[in-house]
């Protein structure tokens, strides 16, 4: 029930932050709180009220996003694996996440390398099939 609900506010929040008139409200805030400056005469109480709030305000928002990027990081995982799962993919990438970063790039290095093997096959198969296309025409005229 609790998680629901947080999940709920978290998903709402870090919508509304992420659009343009959030944004906007936020500069506007700053801009009158600076043009509120000479009125309270720079005080440091003046100084406080915004380095209070936007403390505050960001201390909560690093919680939401990290609650809101963890779930999204894993539905994107979930659906990933379940791609590998039904492909021809190989079935030992699913919970790779959950390796080191180490163990991750060791994986990541052996995928390039064998990427780059499979271009070379391709470039060797598409010149050698140049090759036969070419001899092919003078085989013809000769005979």
């Amino acid at each position: 029930m609790i998680e629901k609900v947080f999940t709920r506010i978290a998903n709402w929040v870090a919508h509304l932050a992420g659009m343009p008139p959030t944004f906007a409200v936020c500069v506007l805030i700053i801009v009158v709180w600076g043009l509120s400056g000479p009125i309270f005469g720079f005080s440091d109480t003046w100084q406080l009220v915004i380095n209070t709030g936007t403390t505050i305000i960001t201390f909560l928002m690093v919680f939401l996003i990290q609650n809101t990027q963890n779930r999204d990081g894993a539905a994107i995982q979930a659906k990933l694996d379940e791609l590998i799962r039904v492909s021809r993919a190989h079935n030992h990438f699913i919970g790779i996440e959950h390796l080191t970063e180490s163990e991750v790039e060791e994986i990541r290095d052996k995928c390039e390398r064998a990427a780059k093997r499979h271009d070379r096959q391709i470039a060797e198969m598409a010149a050698k099939k140049a090759v036969a296309r070419k001899a092919g025409p003078k085989k013809k005229a000769a005979a």
